[in-house]
């Protein structure tokens, strides 16, 4: 049998196996799902050397990491423009902005208008990092970041918790581990790319080729920030990448500007556990205080910030180079009990719900996001009607239980 990952099907999709491979034999591209998934151009040279499995965090089924001291806190930048322009509390830019300043670089995630997709990139100016602000609730594409990494310099990795877990795996391999920093946040799963086509293709209609997409802000406050912006080149105020540090970092509104509590179809889709990857139902192992990164972000929600709009982050630091880390950068730390920073954060995997149905309509071309989104909410309620229809069923069980008793 093969030592390599030709027989990985449905996996994380991280791309580290793409990045280990010395033959530079194996790619990523999207399945027929709308998943990342990683592929052999030619078994002919693989010489069945067995990095890209041992590197695959999806084969192995404990983490990398093994936490013994986990500090946990709650975190915003001392910046207002930061903390305004961020999906939480600024910690994680607030980190990247301080290692860069430590003559690391950033491998961080930012949308790519052109190519319609996220991806991993590298940083390193405070400039460069201002894309990768902001939630991207989208799969990214990490190979080309990925592969740019020099392995003898320092940098900060962020992805995924899965991502996270492999990246780990590969710089434990190839002996570099104290080069790296790495950040991970709590995950909800990642919905199929044809979620976000379709959504695209709605959005375009009205605002042309898109050439900016948020999917958090705080528009609407901290609290209701499910918040989607889109511009396109109809419509909406073209970014510069160019721009200064200040020009970039101000607060932006967009053409197209939708929200969860209004009814946006793609936060329906997403949230609604009917469309992300099969590894996030039944092979996820990274919820809660799982992790292999030195650092976990994100939103603190909970009863001690529910009043707070300007935005607080979860910060765990699960290694003391994580936690030293958080003590330098510009942020305000309080310390809490775990389960305070992490409150309301997902403890267990997503269940899947209407699944093949949904998968169904998204692959069929001749649907449209509104299409699937009506699907849903038929399946939302044809599932309300079973429940109802099982309660008094069980009722009726507990009396004649009782009266035979």
């Amino acid at each position: 049998m093969s030592n390599n990952i030709s027989k990985v099907h449905d996996c994380y999709g991280c791309g580290v196996c793409a990045a280990a491979c010395g033959r530079k034999i194996i790619e990523v591209s999207l399945n027929e799902d709308g998943f990342y998934e990683p592929h052999i151009t030619d078994e002919s040279k693989c010489t069945n050397c067995g990095i890209c499995t041992e590197v695959c965090a999806y084969l192995h089924d404990e983490l990398s990491l093994q936490n013994s001291k986990i500090q946990p806190y709650a975190a915003w930048s001392k910046d207002d423009l930061v903390r305004r322009k961020c999906s939480s509390g600024g910690a994680g830019f607030e980190i990247g902005k301080y290692l860069l300043g430590q003559e690391y670089k950033v491998c961080g995630v930012r949308y790519n208008a052109e190519m319609n997709r996220a991806e991993h990139y590298i940083a390193t100016t405070v400039e460069e990092l201002i894309p990768s602000v902001g939630s991207k609730y989208i799969q990214s594409y990490t190979v080309d970041g990925f592969k740019a990494i020099n392995r003898k310099e320092k940098y900060l990795v962020t992805g995924t918790p899965c991502q996270i877990d492999s990246f780990r795996r590969y710089i434990r391999k190839f002996r570099c581990e104290d080069n790296f920093v790495l950040l991970d946040f709590f995950c909800h799963g990642v919905p199929s790319m044809l979620v976000w086509k379709k959504y695209t293709e709605w959005a375009e209609k009205q605002v042309g080729k898109i050439t900016y997409a948020s999917w958090r802000n705080k528009w609407t406050g901290w609290h209701d920030s499910w918040a989607m912006g889109i511009d396109g080149e109809k419509y909406g105020e073209k970014i510069n990448w160019h721009d200064s540090y200040d020009m970039l970092m101000k607060e932006k509104k967009s053409y197209i500007e939708s929200r969860l509590s209004q009814g946006d179809m793609f936060y329906a889709l997403f949230l609604g556990d009917c469309c992300l990857g099969k590894q996030c139902y039944d092979h996820c192992k990274y919820k809660y205080d799982h992790s292999s990164a030195d650092i976990r972000i994100g939103d603190l929600w909970g009863k001690i910030y529910m009043n707070n709009e300007d935005g607080v982050s979860a910060a765990i630091a699960f290694t003391d180079k994580g936690c030293e880390i958080l003590k330098d950068c510009n942020c305000e730390l309080v310390r809490h009990s775990f389960d305070i920073v992490a409150e309301f954060q997902m403890k267990t995997c997503p269940k899947r719900f209407a699944y093949d149905h949904i998968l169904k309509s998204l692959k069929d071309n001749s649907k449209s996001i509104q299409d699937t989104c009506k699907l849903l909410n038929s399946c939302k309620k044809r599932q309300k009607l079973v429940e109802r229809l099982k309660h008094p069923l069980r009722t009726l069980k507990n009396i004649i239980k009782r009266a035979i008793k």
